[in-house]
């Protein structure tokens, strides 16, 4: 009887377990056929003055206000640099979850400018495995202050367009790196500087805490034009996340907030002490 018994258990007991192997090849199977798409690489649209591959969902409305106070260098007279500011507020829609467009003004040479961006790939894995996200950018800029060293100006004068590619990948869940081939053209220049500029960006984000991360960015110029009046383009920031706030402590050596004027106009020394402390805070309604 007993060893009928233990027969029988043992037959149940394969038949179990050829059921369970079958099922978790099934459940293999399915992980497989399916699209896992990566999320949060970056949390919000910009980095530190740049953007990221990030778009807004369909029908999702941001707004974002930045700040870039004085040189710190400037000293206690200056309360090194908080008694003078730059300003930029932007709205920014999600017309599709691939497709973001915004308007925005800046304080600095009162430049209005306008963007879109749009999602090409996503980084994903199983069934389609792509490696990086890439995101096309194209923004242009019209400079409304008037500048002195400009006679008889006409609009198309003050206008100014950049075109990126923000190439971003997610290496884990706690680094993301991007890499942002640009191209800027301004209508107008001052003596021989050059209309056409082609710069490159690499930009990263580091968790260090479940709400905290480090950001950085920097623009290489790769257009030889006046090195000795402009610089590349430095920032490192703490980004701070607060449910629907997004909130950045920047310290960069760039004053504008638009591409044109901070990827080709930078002019402080961020290693002589020429940063510019700032902050971003964006709100997703």
């Amino acid at each position: 009887m007993k060893k009928t018994i233990l027969f029988i258990a043992a037959i149940v007991l394969g038949h179990s377990l050829s059921a369970q192997d079958d099922l978790l090849g099934m459940l293999s199977d399915e992980r497989e056929e399916t699209i896992d798409y990566v999320e949060a690489t970056f949390k919000g649209q910009r980095m530190i003055n740049g953007h990221t591959v990030v778009t807004r969902k369909a029908k999702e409305l941001e707004f974002i206000i930045s700040h870039r106070f004085g040189r710190i260098n400037t000293g206690i007279n200056e309360l090194f640099g908080l008694d003078g500011a730059n300003i930029r507020f932007s709205f920014e829609y999600g017309i599709s979850d691939f497709l973001t467009v915004g308007v925005g003004r800046s304080s600095f040479e009162k430049i209005y400018d306008g963007f879109a961006k749009y999602q090409i790939l996503r980084q994903s894995s199983g069934k389609k495995v792509m490696p990086v996200s890439i995101t096309g950018f194209s923004s242009m800029a019209i400079r409304t202050l008037d500048n002195p060293a400009f006679q008889n100006e006409e609009f198309s004068d003050r206008v100014a367009y950049t075109h990126q590619l923000l190439i971003a990948r997610k290496m884990n869940e706690t680094v993301s790196l991007q890499f942002m081939p640009t191209y800027v053209h301004r209508n107008r220049v001052m003596g021989n500087q050059e209309n056409d500029l082609l710069a490159f960006g690499v930009a990263g984000r580091v968790k260090v805490g479940k709400r905290v991360a480090i950001n950085s960015e920097y623009y290489y110029r790769l257009t030889s034009e006046l090195t000795d009046l402009y610089k590349d383009s430095i920032g490192i920031g703490v980004e701070i996340e607060t449910g629907g706030h997004v909130f950045h402590l920047t310290f960069t050596n760039s004053r504008s907030m638009v591409e044109k004027g901070f990827i080709t106009e930078t002019d402080g020394d961020f290693f002589n002490g020429d940063i510019h402390f700032g902050f971003n805070l964006s709100r997703v309604f």
